[in-house]
């Protein structure tokens, strides 16, 4: 024998109890809003620091000695990372730079298109033009 327990609540009824929109919940705004440089600065030594501490006694002295000089490196760059200033810089400083990313993935692009030249020239030398263009290169034309 089988006892079936109905709930007092159902499903629609917790919907009334639900808090509407008019219930604003207000949360803690940060005190000081940090740079987001200094973010990647403070982020990256606490997973750096202990990792050197960790590592130098481990490897061999000499090695040990330029490990902790590149983290000390790292530090100053950083350092130096988080005192500029990113809302002075203006769209005409960083042209060059937004050039060199777009001319970096066109070069990758025709890179890969000669790899797969090279594949296929390679692995399929019985493959006429049009046989290629049918089987791999459809999707990049």
């Amino acid at each position: 024998m089988y006892i079936l327990v109905i709930p007092k609540r159902t499903m629609f009824e917790s919907k009334v109890n639900a808090p509407t929109p008019k219930d604003n919940i207000e949360f803690a705004q940060p005190t000081t809003t940090r740079k987001p440089l200094e973010l990647l600065r403070d982020t990256e030594a606490l997973l750096r620091r202990p990792t050197v501490a960790t590592l130098t006694p481990i490897l061999p002295p000499k090695l040990s000695n330029r490990f902790q000089a590149s983290s000390s490196l790292a530090d100053d760059s950083f350092k130096e990372l988080a005192e500029i200033d990113l809302d002075s810089i203006s769209d005409f400083e960083l042209r060059p730079a937004r050039i060199l990313v777009g001319l970096s993935f066109v070069g990758f692009g025709a890179l890969m298109i000669l790899m797969l030249l090279l594949y296929l020239n390679t692995l399929h030398p019985q493959l006429n033009t049009v046989e290629q263009i049918r089987q791999y290169w459809y999707q990049y034309v």
